[in-house]
């Protein structure tokens, strides 16, 4: 019996949408927030975690009015719900964290336009039950959010020498430390995405691989 009929739906969603169908560097959705946010982990950390509770409520949402949704009308729904969930998340970040909000600014709001949150919506909540519809909408934001930490990691440590606002290069090396400029800048974002995306598929390859030579070996 393979790893996977061995897990339960819960489980082989979370692996599903954090490895081997991530929306970045599988779907490769949601790219553009890459270029937005990743220079500074405290932004991309509140954005990340923004397109997660989206994503999950919007899904859970749309699965319970599927059956009361006319096909014709589809799409406008789904957008109205997922304009519904990010305006409260504007809102929030607005009353508790004005900072965050502002330098974040008008990409909160963008978050409406995420094809990761559509399109969970059409691949997955219309077809599936509320609660499994919000687990893989959250789950889709956690491989989203995965890679998108992992890239402003880098660049946040490589453009400022910090990590969360907290000098640590800086500290370490004082003048030695030469900021990278071109980390703080956008095409920074789209390097890395690439090496992510080759490193990811590559290891996936691998393994694939492996287990092919482990069931031959198994016979």
């Amino acid at each position: 019996m393979s790893a996977a009929k061995k897990r339960g739906p819960a489980a082989e969603i979370l692996v599903q949408n954090l490895w081997w169908n991530n929306p970045i560097f599988i779907q490769v959705l949601g790219i553009c927030s890459t270029l937005a946010v990743t220079n500074n982990l405290t932004n991309t950390a509140i954005m990340t975690i923004g397109v997660s509770l989206s994503t999950a409520f919007s899904s859970m949402s749309i699965s319970a009015m599927n059956k009361l949704i006319p096909n014709k009308v589809r799409m406008i729904v789904q957008v109205l719900v997922i304009s519904f969930y990010v305006i409260i998340i504007d809102i929030v970040l607005r009353a508790y964290l004005p900072d965050i909000s502002r330098s974040l600014g008008p990409y909160v709001g963008l978050i409406i336009t995420n094809c990761i949150i559509m399109g969970r919506a059409e691949g997955f909540a219309r077809s599936n039950p509320p609660l499994l519809s919000f687990w893989d909408g959250l789950t889709s934001g956690f491989g989203y959010m995965a890679v998108l930490m992992l890239i402003a990691v880098v660049r946040e440590l490589l453009g400022f020498g910090s990590l969360f606002g907290i000098p640590v290069l800086t500290a370490l090396m004082g003048e030695a430390f030469t900021p990278w400029t071109i980390m703080i800048m956008a095409p920074s974002a789209f390097f890395l995405v690439a090496l992510v995306i080759w490193g990811a598929k590559t290891m996936q390859e691998n393994m694939k691989i492996a287990a092919k030579a482990q069931q031959g070996g198994a016979k």
